[in-house]
């Protein structure tokens, strides 16, 4: 592997990332990249890459919806179009990424700022699911196609092997609409408590009641991805409640 200007400890925690991706990287500068955040580009030198790491975001968004879109085809050969968009939309979804993140404890990799360290963006769903496109896009350009297809492949096989148990396609806004009109005469009543993020790549989180009463938060980069979410969180609770 090509050295590169790289503090020690941050070759040691490259190689502990390097051996959960089971990809190592030919050009550090990718997955510096990769795991800095625009909030330390004013913080002391040292803490990561001098670029953030947003482009690659938004190339890592791409090649995720590719290779996820490749991979749902060989798997479902018989399903439609609008069940294998129902699936990959479940897979790429901002909750999707961050608990892949997570998992794979992303976030202690990521470089931030001290505002950001303080309120806790290493737990934060938007910033671990960009993390994880911006991770991506690094593996992508470090070693083409090929590599990174294996690479998602590999961490996203739970995801993957459980999307028939988990049930993508469910829409969860239509299922607890027809439940709350029979058990409570009411619908659920959601409102967005929350958006962040530029125009073009905004995060929303939305709070749902049912009788004024709160029964599920959702995030997502879309208010109907929020919805879905806070709608899947406030069916769970019902469930669990009515057991």
């Amino acid at each position: 592997m090509t050295e590169h200007s790289t503090p020690k400890r941050a070759t040691a925690e490259w190689a502990e990332l390097e051996a959960v991706l089971q990809y190592a990287f030919h050009e550090r500068r990718w997955v510096e990249q990769a795991f800095t955040h625009k909030s330390s580009l004013n913080e002391p030198k040292g803490l990561g890459s001098s670029h953030a790491n947003e482009r690659l975001e938004f190339l890592g968004d791409a090649v995720l919806n590719l290779v996820v879109s490749e991979e749902l085809i060989h798997r479902h050969p018989t399903a439609d179009e609008g069940t294998l968009s129902k699936m990959r939309a479940w897979l790429v979804s901002e909750a999707a990424l961050a608990d892949v993140a997570r998992r794979l404890e992303l976030g202690r990799f990521l470089r931030l700022g001290r505002g950001e360290e303080l309120s806790g963006g290493r737990e934060k769903h938007s910033l671990l699911a960009d993390v994880f496109e911006a991770l991506v896009a690094a593996v992508y350009q470090d070693g083409g196609y090929g590599a990174v297809r294996a690479c998602v492949l590999t961490v996203m096989a739970p995801e993957l092997d459980e999307l028939p148990v988990k049930g993508p396609g469910t829409d969860y806004k239509t299922q607890l609409q027809e439940y709350c009109q029979r058990l409570f005469g009411r619908l659920p009543v959601y409102r967005v408590s929350r958006e962040t993020g530029p125009d073009h790549q905004k995060s929303f989180q939305v709070e749902l009641t049912i009788k004024d009463q709160p029964y599920g938060v959702g995030t997502g980069r879309s208010k109907k991805e929020a919805e879905q979410q806070a709608a899947k969180a406030a069916w769970d609770r019902l469930q669990h409640e009515t057991a």
